[in-house]
């Protein structure tokens, strides 16, 4: 790549920073010398949390963005370039902050030179197994990895300048203003640009973006019409129990393995999330019927109508979120009965949770009560978790302690 033009990139973008409306996304701190990758949809906030950690270090100028359209023709080898603009440019300095890096190949083999000489890096990117098998290759144990998502509940409150005192511990007054909040975030969801303007085309173009760049540019796919109606699908039936063949003859393809590589691709670019059946036998897992879920309800309504009546299946792709965020191993429990979500911790199941928008109608309840029992049961379990719209209260059925709680509240403790 010409040098001249990459140096006038690097000083174009040395105005680039945290801007006053930012909303901060906290990372705790981390050590010399340690790899730090940050994941995620594209537009999630992962440039602004590479911007808030520079604005904490003692040193901020090695910065560099990829998704640049003026830097389209840098290689591996232009690497070697950028260190020695750096150094000419700002001095010597040991901690680099690159974004989007995955736009070019070969960039881990740069990243891990840099950290062999015992450089802190700092690197964004937006495909979940690329980073991971990059890094596994190259830098196996040597880097920490965190996931972002579009805005939790909580940073959805600290984007409205909406203070709360601890969930426990609310006047009427309080619960009625974070219910009006929560309302509106489950609306419109948590992408920054969203929120900021209410635009609607922008997740239209956001959802193009990530579908043509990230999965089919990508991958190099050609059937555009395939990965819209599976998209669609999925969108119009999160918490679905779904099967690759049944997906395979509502979207109009010869075999399970095309949709199979299309879901693995729409997981990489974290735009759609496939949840197993728990079974201790992996192969089992594999086989058996998957329910999917979207990254964010706002891009979910954009994709497909939903009627009232899908509030409750809206809801559980919330709590799923949330569930991610908090870096949970999530699968749903069918037995004799279901329940939407049960959490694995090494090698058990530790949690059983399930998701309904009210259980006011005896014979919702009861079928929601049947679903968590079976998982608590099953796994030996001694209380289990209703998420409702609203609902709150603690009781004791057959020796264990339920729990049901509005899942705004959930989502702030």
């Amino acid at each position: 790549m010409d040098r001249q033009i990459l140096k006038e990139v690097l000083l174009d973008q040395r105005s680039l920073s945290l801007k006053p409306d930012d909303v901060l996304r906290h990372l705790s701190s981390v050590e010399d010398g340690e790899v730090v990758v940050l994941s995620g949809v594209r537009r999630c906030g992962k440039s602004t949390l590479l911007q808030e950690i520079r604005s904490k270090q003692n040193e901020s100028d090695y910065f560099f963005n990829f998704d640049d359209e003026r830097v389209l023709k840098f290689t591996v080898n232009d690497f070697q370039i950028l260190t020695e603009l750096f150094i000419e440019l700002y001095g010597t300095q040991n901690t680099y902050y690159f974004d989007e890096i995955q736009n070019i190949e070969g960039w881990e083999r740069y990243i891990r030179r840099l950290r062999d000489y015992g450089n802190k890096v700092f690197v964004t990117g937006s495909n979940a197994s690329m980073l991971s098998r990059k890094l596994g290759t190259h830098l196996t144990g040597r880097y920490i990895r965190k996931e972002l998502f579009p805005f939790s509940f909580k940073e959805f409150l600290r984007f409205k300048d909406v203070d709360y005192p601890e969930a426990g511990l609310l006047s009427t007054n309080e619960k009625a203003l974070l219910k009006g909040q929560f309302n509106s975030y489950f609306e419109s969801g948590g992408f920054p640009d969203y929120l900021k303007s209410g635009n609607k085309e922008y997740l239209k173009s956001l959802y193009e973006s990530v579908l043509y760049r990230d999965v089919m540019v990508r991958n190099n796919l050609t059937n555009e019409k395939e990965l819209l109606e599976l998209v669609y699908y999925i969108s119009s039936n999160v918490g679905k129990l779904m099967s690759y063949n049944g997906l395979a003859k509502v979207v109009g393809v010869k075999n399970a393995t095309t949709i199979s590589n299309y879901i693995a691709f729409l997981q990489d670019s974290y735009l759609v999330f496939m949840v197993n059946k728990y079974d201790v036998s992996l192969k089992k897992q594999i086989q058996n019927a998957k329910k999917g879920y979207l990254i964010d309800l706002g891009l979910l309504r954009t994709l497909a109508f939903h009627h009232t009546e899908d509030n409750g299946r809206l809801l559980e792709n919330l709590v799923f979120l949330e569930l991610k965020r908090k870096g949970k191993e999530i699968y749903y429990h069918n037995r004799k009965k279901e329940c939407d979500f049960v959490i694995k911790e090494k090698s058990k199941i530790v949690e059983a949770i399930q998701v309904s928008w009210s259980i006011e109608v005896e014979s919702t309840y009861n079928r929601e009560m049947a679903g968590l029992l079976d998982a608590v049961n099953s796994y030996g379990l001694k209380e289990g978790l209703i998420l409702t719209e609203s609902m709150e209260r603690e009781f004791e059925v057959e020796g264990v302690r339920i729990g049901i709680k509005p899942v705004w509240k959930w989502m702030l403790e």
